[in-house]
């Protein structure tokens, strides 16, 4: 809610409490007219506090959206992002009052003046400036001086809630150090480890088939269909109104419960018929649409520049064929995969017990160990990015399996750590210090949103709503 007020950003209301949201930088026109304000109907409660239709046409006045704008947007529902936007203003200025925030006069005068649009060319205000920008902007001095002081009020607002965000220095030099040391490690890919798709034998793949029999079934279909376009349905290669009250017809008739064989009685057309059909590695566009569609038993789909009539006449269940070559390739496939987790995760299990040791690690990695230098947190060049957070939160002489990102397991030792000289002033460490003082206040907003959550509850007056989008049709 906060953060989202702090990015000035719209969104529709919904549920029991509207997101909250800034509009600050209001326009300075107006409506000069239309929607009568005198209406003092309630369009929200906000716990005790009723917001009018006064309210309303106030924030749009406000907000120099004009008549023909909110007419055009209507139906994107313009009416409740605007209504989202004066609730939201409405709730801050409650947590204003909640918190007894003021601002003086001498600090609005100080902003005016420091406000560089104001200043000549050897930066000194002037007040001739001044008044020019409010006469083209057709606001008064005391108007534009009250949004100056709402604003400082929502910005003193947030610097409380914000308050305590600040990370100790010390806390921050540590957690940079920690992410930008430089890391020894020692790996090896897994996948020679592994044992060979080819190698497993029949009885090992009988065996998995047997343990996941009901796992490895497959909905298999019969259908037929035809592929329709202008040519074969009116004889003419283009699209035009008579094809389309073809399509048109087909589609009704289908509503109708008509069958298949009656919709095709006066097209002549070919009939492709399919048996006992699965998708495959191969394939195969138009049945696999069709296939996909098979809760509809007769349907008409659009497929490109075409569309498919079918009807499927059976449905069955029925286990892998491994005399099939395709279907016997895929278990294989499954059955090798299923091998590679399973010794992935004896690995990490003996890991995590304290059962695996150097000597194991170099057992298992022979001359295929390698040896690299991570430079910090941020170098994804060999391992992917959450595999690199993983190896920087891991103690020296650690064990751990990490992935690149072709999704290649390696197994690795994390060897020797060497902390890398900074100096406080440099960009990095900077920038570094920005996000986590950004992080850490988007932690406290978030709880803040929460509270805000229970704190208050936002009734809306449906009827007053309609009314006033009734106004703008």
């Amino acid at each position: 809610m906060i953060e989202t007020l702090k990015n000035f950003g719209f969104k529709k209301l919904g549920g029991l409490i509207l997101i909250l949201i800034i509009v600050i930088a209001f326009g300075f026109g107006g409506f000069g007219g239309g929607f009568s304000s005198n209406n003092q109907n309630n369009i929200a409660k906000i716990n005790n506090t009723n917001v009018t239709t006064q309210d309303f046409m106030n924030y749009l006045n406000e907000s120099g959206i004009t008549q023909e704008i909110i007419k055009e947007n209507l139906d994107n529902n313009i009416i409740e992002e605007l209504l989202s936007g004066l609730i939201s203003t409405t709730l801050i200025n409650l947590e204003i009052e909640d918190f007894d925030l003021s601002v003086s006069e001498l600090v609005i005068l100080k902003n005016i003046k420091e406000n560089k649009n104001f200043h000549d060319e050897n930066n000194v205000f002037q007040r001739t400036k001044y008044e020019k920008f409010l006469l083209s902007n057709n606001i008064s001095a005391p108007m534009f001086e009250l949004k100056l002081k709402n604003r400082e009020l929502q910005k003193h607002l947030f610097d409380i809630i914000g308050a305590g965000t600040i990370t100790p220095e010390f806390l921050i030099k540590k957690k940079f150090e920690d992410e930008n040391k430089s890391l020894d490690l020692e790996y090896f890919e897994m996948e020679n480890l592994y044992k060979k798709k080819d190698d497993y034998t029949n009885l090992e793949i009988q065996t998995f088939l047997e343990e996941n029999k009901d796992k490895l079934k497959r909905e298999y279909i019969d259908f037929k269909y035809v592929t329709l376009n202008p040519k074969n349905l009116i004889g003419l290669d283009e699209f035009n109104q008579e094809f389309f009250d073809k399509i048109d017809s087909i589609e009704n008739e289908i509503s109708q419960g008509v069958s298949f064989e009656v919709i095709l009685k006066d097209i002549n057309i070919k009939v492709i018929e399919i048996k006992e059909y699965a998708p495959s590695k191969n394939k195969k566009e138009n049945e696999d649409i069709i296939y996909s569609k098979r809760s509809s038993e007769i349907d008409l789909i659009e497929n490109g520049d075409n569309f498919l009539l079918y009807s499927i006449t059976n449905k069955f269940d029925r286990g892998p064929d491994l005399t099939d070559q395709t279907i016997n390739d895929e278990i294989r496939e499954l059955v090798y995969q299923k091998g590679k987790f399973d010794q992935n995760r004896s690995i990490l299990e003996k890991i995590q017990k304290k059962e695996f040791d150097n000597n194991k690690f170099k057992e298992m990695g022979g001359y295929s160990i390698q040896y690299l230098t991570l430079k910090s947190i941020n170098d994804h060049e060999r391992f992917e990015e959450n595999s690199v957070k993983l190896i920087y939160s891991l103690p020296i002489d650690s064990f751990t399996m990490v992935s690149d990102k072709e999704n290649r397991i390696y197994l690795i030792k994390l060897a020797n750590s060497k902390q890398n000289i900074f100096d406080i002033t440099d960009k990095d460490y900077l920038n570094f210090v920005n996000k986590h003082n950004t992080n850490n206040r988007k932690t406290i907003l978030q709880s803040y949103d929460l509270l805000l959550n229970n704190k208050y509850q936002v009734q809306l007056n449906q009827k007053t709503i309609e009314r006033v989008r009734n106004y703008f049709k």
